[in-house]
């Protein structure tokens, strides 16, 4: 049986991923901040008490600014591979927070990479790079685009792949890239944008909600499915050698049309409903990330199966049923967040 440890197994990549090597067979060990409230609701339906004997994920209490920790857990658990997914992720968020998404995002990777070579354990190393390295490079960007940050997450992502570069030269670490462009799901955090879209359409519609208010509407992206591409990573670790690989759908889309689209498909005018606000404009943005993954395709045989339709009507889908499942809550006179209506 393989062993896999998973950094930010939590987030929606990290789950998705969960589920995939569980599938394969794989055992699987977690990282998780210890904090007053679990966040663990995206793998709660994987999770099995370690005393049952089909028990197959153990969640390990850990943090990525720790790399005495870091080292002593790697140590322990004797990884196959390893999927750093852990990092401060949110784009405008790390304008505001740049120290600490340059230590836990940047500074991070080199810690579970250094963990690795200190402990001198045979593991394969998946560093989870970002479209959002290209930053102002014309599109489309493959794997010989020139990284141009425009941002402080990534500036530090930029960081940690030339780190996982440098100790796979350095050190013989079996460590890879994955440069994956905007991958979107249920499971993604509600303060991206695409999630904020279809949870806030779907509140709209059924009243519970009178406003959307977004950033860069002119922005574009190429948005795929997490569940894709978490794939990828698992095939980028399978390889004879270690690289770089380009994880993209090829398409991308505007803040705009994806808006348009998610509330035309609740039959509504998504013109009445959203706004501008400029407290959600970057200082430096990114106008368009468009992915080129040939290399990927030719190389792992990987392709994108759900389109940017489907990712939209699961992604409505999805939040409907929570916004169902808000509204019956209200009509009753019980209180979400912190209102009663």
């Amino acid at each position: 049986m393989k062993r896999a440890l998973i950094t930010g197994i939590t987030g929606q990549d990290g789950s998705y991923l969960t589920e995939f090597l569980l599938e394969k067979g794989y055992e699987i060990h977690g990282l998780i901040r210890r904090s007053s409230t679990f966040n663990t609701d995206r793998i709660d339906h994987l999770y099995k008490d370690f005393h049952d004997p089909e028990a197959r994920m153990y969640l390990h209490y850990g943090d990525l600014s720790v790399s005495s920790h870091l080292t002593k857990l790697l140590s322990d658990i004797q990884p196959d591979e390893v999927y750093h997914l852990g990092a401060q992720s949110h784009v405008r968020v790390s304008f505001d927070m740049p120290e600490y998404t340059g230590d836990i995002t940047g500074i991070g990777a080199l810690r579970m990479l250094d963990a690795i070579r200190k402990t001198g354990i045979q593991t394969r190393f998946y560093q989870a790079s970002s479209s959002e390295m290209f930053g102002a490079a014309p599109p489309p960007q493959n794997e010989m685009t020139p990284f141009e940050p425009q941002s402080p997450y990534a500036a530090a992502k930029v960081y940690a792949f030339h780190m996982a570069r440098n100790y796979r030269k350095a050190y013989n670490i079996f460590a890879a890239n994955g440069i994956l462009f905007n991958h979107e799901s249920p499971r993604r955090g509600e303060t991206f944008v695409t999630r904020k879209i279809t949870r806030a359409a779907t509140r709209i519609k059924l009243g519970l909600q009178d406003k959307l208010y977004l950033g860069n509407l002119e922005a574009k992206r190429d948005w795929g499915f997490a569940g894709d591409f978490v794939e990828s990573m698992w095939l980028i670790l399978q390889q004879d050698e270690p690289d770089d690989f380009v994880i993209a759908t090829g398409e991308n889309h505007s803040v705009r049309e994806f808006a348009e689209k998610v509330f035309q498909k609740l039959n509504l005018d998504y013109k009445e409903y959203v706004e501008t606000d400029p407290r959600y404009l970057r200082p430096t943005e990114v106008d368009a990330l468009l992915g080129d993954s040939t290399k990927a395709q030719k190389v792992l045989g990987w392709k994108p199966k759900v389109t940017f339709e489907q990712l939209i009507d699961m992604m409505i889908e999805a939040d409907l049923e929570l916004a169902n499942k808000e509204k019956i809550l209200l009509d009753a006179g019980y209180r979400v967040g912190n209102r009663i209506r």
